[in-house]
């Protein structure tokens, strides 16, 4: 599953777009697995010569095409937390008029965000577009602790054991939807897991 139509929901939800090319003299591209074709979509020779390109896989074989773009920086790194120093390094060099493209899963995108964020650069200045996994990244609420790739409803939380309802509730911050406790008042009634989606 490459691109999906995310159900309309509450406000606080992410409404990720399509990649288009801006005008600009520098470009930080940060593409996760199936992120990679929305690249591809877009790329032209004078968009790559100027453009930093981050590539995460995931278990995907885009790599080679990638680097046939000719980007002017082409870095492949094993995880976002990996590539996460080469991200920081990027943006803390960066000059005025950066434009940041970011493609892939939600979680990728909501922590890459932040990331560009911390460093003042407008929310303008970014594009999304989600592809690949609609796997969610989710923060309980109870212990804080994050669980990655949750594709089920409800979840156990993997920090403190706890099973969760997978809410819309999006918390930028955090970059990751929120879990409460489906049987906070009557424990051990859960309800039978199913896809997020479903």
């Amino acid at each position: 599953m490459s691109k999906f139509e995310f159900p309309k929901s509450i406000t606080s939800r992410p409404v990720w777009g399509t990649l288009e090319v801006r005008s600009g003299e520098h470009h930080l591209m940060i593409a996760e697995a199936e992120g990679a074709e929305a690249i591809l979509d877009i790329a032209t020779p004078d968009l790559m010569a100027k453009t930093h390109l981050i590539y995460i896989p995931k278990g995907t074989g885009y790599a080679e095409r990638l680097r046939a773009l000719n980007s002017a920086q082409f870095y492949e790194g094993p995880s976002y937390e990996a590539s996460l120093q080469r991200i920081r390094r990027v943006l803390e060099d960066t000059h005025m008029g950066l434009q940041v493209y970011l493609t892939g899963t939600e979680g990728m995108m909501g922590q890459a965000m932040s990331e560009v964020m911390t460093v003042g650069l407008p929310h303008t200045a970014i594009q999304t577009e989600h592809r690949g996994s609609v796997a969610r990244r989710m923060q309980c609420v109870h212990c804080k602790g994050i669980t990655e790739d949750v594709e089920v409803d409800p979840f156990v939380c993997a920090h403190c054991g706890l099973n969760l309802f997978v809410r819309d509730h999006y918390s930028r911050r955090h970059a990751a939807y929120q879990g409460v406790c489906v049987d906070a008042e009557d424990h051990g009634n859960v309800p039978e897991p199913k896809g997020i989606y479903e």
